[in-house]
């Protein structure tokens, strides 16, 4: 048993109350089903312990009254120590991946790489990577939005991956008030790069300094997406006529040469080649 009064917490986490209020009234019922884990360190000549886990248990006692509490004391460092309960907290089931951004981000901070992040907390490097790319290059909006849950971590690391700081607010904005959502995100984002890149090459190509442009607003944005929708259809109808005419060709090529005497005025007149790839696919459908 240590005093409760001597306890640091090192790393404190985000609760859900309903759930600890659960923990507090078991804990009032039958006691303590588990010790606390500390590390034991002196400060101005007094014996001292910092949480390495079981926050929740800790605050439990201190809401019951309680003086003192069973704990596990570990012989390690002050880092190794805050190590083990960033993991502990991002090792808990059921942990949401917005969650785990703070734990990562300490954790990067600390000098470990995303494989050896990946390798404490079960998750593979990948996915390390995508949510420190968020905290890297993420907006403070953005990173705002995700952490309030108005945004998804999926969407918001496609947004982060954004050219500008413009486009990254104008997603966050769109995908925050419900107007884009799924693969839109990943489509929109590439649009607005694509756009920004063209503008600035039009306004200045010299390039100096780029004028001052109308911010794009949601509205603007869902104008380009439909724009884009529109071109595509326009291009998917282009390819069918593109190859019924194609298939009407061949269909036709493949009568005219099955004709003995076509094929020998053809030879006659030094027209007997075409094109590798209609050749192909005569040859492809005849078979």
């Amino acid at each position: 048993m240590i005093p409760i009064a001597r306890i640091t917490v090192l790393n404190t986490r985000s609760r859900n109350k309903r759930q600890h209020k659960e923990i507090v009234d078991n804990i009032e019922a039958i006691g303590l089903k588990r010790p606390i884990k500390v590390r034991r360190y002196i400060e101005d000549g007094v014996e001292r312990y910092g949480l390495i886990c079981g926050e929740g248990r800790l605050e439990a006692l201190r809401m019951l009254g309680e003086r003192e509490a069973p704990a596990f004391v570990a012989d390690s460092t002050e880092t190794e120590c805050l190590v083990m309960s960033l993991v502990e907290n991002i090792a808990r089931r059921q942990h949401r991946p917005v969650d785990l951004m703070g734990e990562i981000g300490s954790l990067q901070k600390r000098g470990y790489n995303d494989v050896e992040i990946g390798r404490k907390i079960g998750v593979s490097a990948g996915w390390v990577n995508m949510i420190t790319t968020l905290l890297d290059r993420g907006e403070e909006k953005l990173v705002a939005a995700v952490e309030t849950g108005l945004i998804p971590v999926s969407f918001a690391i496609d947004i982060a991956r954004a050219g500008s700081s413009e486009a990254q607010d104008i997603l966050t904005e769109a995908c925050a008030a419900g107007k884009i959502k799924g693969r839109k995100v990943g489509i929109l984002r590439r649009l607005l790069d694509r756009r920004m890149r063209t503008a600035a090459v039009r306004d200045n190509p010299l390039g100096g300094k780029r004028s001052k442009s109308r911010r794009l607003t949601v509205a603007d944005l869902m104008q380009i997406y439909q724009r884009e929708a529109e071109k595509q259809r326009l291009i998917a109808k282009k390819s069918d006529f593109t190859h019924a005419k194609l298939l009407f060709l061949v269909e036709a090529l493949k009568d005219l040469l099955s004709d003995d005497g076509f094929v020998t005025l053809l030879r006659a007149e030094h027209l007997e080649t075409m094109p590798r790839a209609l050749a192909k696919r005569i040859a492809g459908d005849a078979a």
